[in-house]
């Protein structure tokens, strides 16, 4: 989806009247995380290893291990998705989760701190994090992915010290040194033990950023600063605010996944979320958000985030190693965006 500042005041942006008409190869860069997701269900059904004569990658436990492993990036991603539409990166959503798993744990269990004190408060320090990078990044006009590289580094920075640079296990019971026994809900399953409470968390935010980038005025203000930042500005957009905004959203997402981590894995360690960075910008480009800013869509990044998990899966149970696995999502990752690139240039979009 793609909006011009024109259309702001107006209803949504038809999807055919006035419009060009797409090449084949634009369609196949707009719906790409979904061709590839059905790609690898179906290559995950005709590779996957049998056990009694089941296909073990459609069993009901390895989809909920797919869907369960996919929750925390999936939700970064979500966040990840509003700063690249505005034309914006954010390396630091891992080390955020990070910050947030371990003030989690240091909170409850080292503090004593019950739930409706320790979650708004993590809620509320990940998302200034994410605000105070965005205020840098537009006030003083550094590039986004160097002001987020150093806020990567500040983040584990600060959770190392608010761990004393230890491991914080998550014990429940009452008492001293023991974090209330409703927070293990996180890492249960619900539905007969097949849905994970993690991807519960994870489809309530996608259903609530589908309708907010989609539906409402700050999702086009956002489409429209990053497709066109002086036409945004001089459309009476509040450029500076969105592109602040738009950080104090992922930072939100990447506290939310950082409590879904310590309640999933019951612990809290600075390094939590190493590497988690890579995998929502990979889910955002693999669902065809294009990284100049302007385009993309929520529910192609969710499929990314999806396409990813299965993968992963499918390799997995078949013992290809880790280093094939890297190359794999690696060679997928370039052919997204050497796509979107071709096709922008096809389209004079190229910036």
């Amino acid at each position: 989806m793609s909006v011009k500042p024109s259309d702001l005041e107006t209803s949504p942006p038809s999807r055919t009247g006035g419009q060009p008409r797409r090449s084949p190869l634009a369609y196949l860069v707009r719906f790409q995380s979904l061709l590839g997701l059905i790609l690898v269900v179906i290559g995950g059904v005709v590779f996957s290893p049998r056990r009694h004569g089941s296909i073990l990658f459609l069993q009901a436990d390895n989809i909920a291990n797919i869907v369960r492993s996919i929750s925390e990036t999936g939700i970064l991603a979500l966040g990840m998705t509003f700063v690249i539409i505005a034309a914006g990166i954010d390396l630091s959503v891992g080390a955020v989760l990070g910050l947030s798993s371990v003030l989690t744990a240091a909170l409850m269990v080292n503090q004593g701190w019950g739930l409706w004190t320790t979650l708004p408060l993590v809620l509320v320090a990940a998302t200034l994090f994410g605000l105070v990078q965005g205020g840098l990044s537009t006030r003083l006009r550094i590039q986004s992915f160097i002001v987020t590289l150093a806020g990567l580094q500040a983040a584990r920075g600060l959770a190392l010290i608010a761990s004393d640079n230890q491991f914080i296990n998550i014990n429940y019971g009452d008492g001293p040194g023991n974090a209330p026994p409703a927070f293990a809900i996180l890492g249960e399953r619900l539905f007969g033990n097949t849905f994970p409470v993690a991807t519960l968390v994870f489809v309530a935010l996608a259903i609530v950023a589908i309708f907010v980038l989609n539906h409402t005025r700050y999702g086009r203000y956002v489409f429209a600063v990053g497709g066109n930042e002086r036409a945004a500005r001089l459309s009476g957009i509040p450029v500076e605010w969105i592109k602040i905004s738009v950080y104090g959203l992922s930072g939100l997402c990447a506290g939310v996944a950082g409590i879904v981590h310590a309640g999933q894995f019951a612990f809290g360690s600075p390094n939590d979320g190493s590497g988690y960075e890579l995998n929502a910008i990979a889910a955002v480009v693999i669902g065809g958000t294009d990284l100049f800013g302007g385009a993309g869509t929520m529910v192609g990044t969710i499929a990314g985030a999806v396409m990813l998990g299965a993968l992963a899966n499918i390799l997995q149970l078949n013992d290809v190693s880790a280093a094939m696995q890297l190359l794999a999502t690696g060679a997928i990752i370039v052919v997204a965006a050497a796509l979107q690139t071709f096709v922008g240039r096809r389209d004079g979009r190229s910036r």
